[in-house]
């Protein structure tokens, strides 16, 4: 009987370790970019889930798309977002069906596709190129709490501890696609989005990228 308890605590501890190493192997294999400015460098993840705008990212970026280009709308508290070819193009003229996933949601460091309007784009389907990173600003608990008995919608407990320690947009959760994250570079995303602007949100001077992948 004893050998039978030990040989089934094996095999647990066998299970429990393969489940481990194989989520450890799912956050290993997520693509790691890098987005290289003359402010610093930001290190983002693009997530495994939102699958057709990790894949669409890691082309335009393997072609080069978004090397030379620019940072084209800032605003502080907001957003930084960029996207547009160096020669000026907006979109390749592709777009990616929404991948909204409760899993990610806009906390500052937030890498998400932009899209045309709901007037224009029922489907909320996202641009074939532009993105943004969230920079946003800190909420309070009642700030969520008055949204909640509005509209119907429930924080989670991780969500509320990002929002309010950290920042981010929650009033966009749901309908733009999140599929990313910056893990390094924060520092970076302030001092962009604090860089001076015209009245359409474009910086004053270029704020150049090139964007690589790293793993």
């Amino acid at each position: 009987m004893k050998k039978a308890i030990v040989f089934l605590l094996v095999i647990i501890t066998s299970v429990n370790f393969t489940a481990l190493s194989q989520d450890n192997e799912t956050k290993e294999s997520e693509t790691k970019i890098l987005i290289s400015t003359d402010y610093g460098d930001i290190t983002a993840v693009l997530y495994n889930e939102t699958h057709r705008h990790r894949d669409n990212f890691i082309k335009l970026v393997q072609e080069g798309w978004y090397n030379g280009s620019p940072f084209h709308r800032v605003i502080k508290n907001f957003m930084i977002q960029g996207g547009q070819n160096a020669d000026g193009r907006q979109d390749p003229g592709n777009k990616i069906p929404a991948e909204f996933n409760t899993k990610y949601f806009h906390k500052k460091g937030a890498l998400a596709a932009a899209r045309m309007g709901d007037n224009v784009n029922p489907k909320k389907e996202s641009s074939g190129s532009q993105f943004y990173i969230v920079q946003g600003k800190i909420a309070s608990n009642s700030e969520l709490d008055s949204v909640e008995k509005r509209g119907g919608k429930k924080f989670t407990e991780e969500q509320r501890e990002a929002y309010t320690n950290v920042g981010g947009t929650f009033f966009l959760d749901g309908a733009y696609t999140v599929f990313g994250q910056v893990i390094e570079g924060f520092d970076v995303i302030d001092k962009i989005a604090d860089v001076k602007t015209d009245p359409r949100d474009k910086p004053l001077q270029d704020v150049k990228m090139t964007i690589k992948i790293i793993e």
